[in-house]
């Protein structure tokens, strides 16, 4: 019977961590490390009682816009494909690209538009507690 060994070890970087393996090396990069929303606001605490994580994720087709909205939770994402402006109630913008991160902003009321030619796909990862609602709608 053939014994395998493989060697796995791991550095540290500034940047992320870096594995490597017989078979090669597989990279990690921090694409955000904050406590602030992309609008440069605080993060709120975290809420106390049960942990619910959530991971969505959303397409929304050329020329769309989202409904006004607000999430009650700290929640971040990664835009995959296409292109996403995301707008504030009191005008401030943030253009993404594929491959951008956004940490979301908290408790403001906001919208999401796609101007490009093609859907954009974004996955987003919320932070909530059991039983509350992620993301609450402008009814008006």
């Amino acid at each position: 019977m053939k014994k395998m060994v493989c060697a796995i070890f791991f550095v540290l970087l500034s940047s992320g961590m870096v594995w490597a393996a017989d078979s090669g090396a597989l990279k990690s990069n921090v694409l955000v490390r904050t406590g602030s929303s992309w609008d440069n606001s605080a993060l709120p605490s975290y809420e106390k009682g049960n942990p619910e994580i959530t991971i969505v994720r959303i397409e929304i087709p050329a020329g769309a816009k989202l409904p006004m909205h607000k999430h009650t939770v700290i929640n971040a994402g990664v835009l995959i494909s296409g292109e996403l402006t995301v707008v504030t109630e009191d005008n401030k913008v943030l253009r993404l690209k594929a491959g951008d991160p956004i940490v979301e902003v908290v408790n403001k009321w906001h919208y999401g538009k796609n101007e490009g030619k093609g859907p954009a796909e974004i996955i987003v990862f919320y932070a909530g507690t059991l039983n509350k609602p992620i993301t609450i709608y402008n009814k008006k």
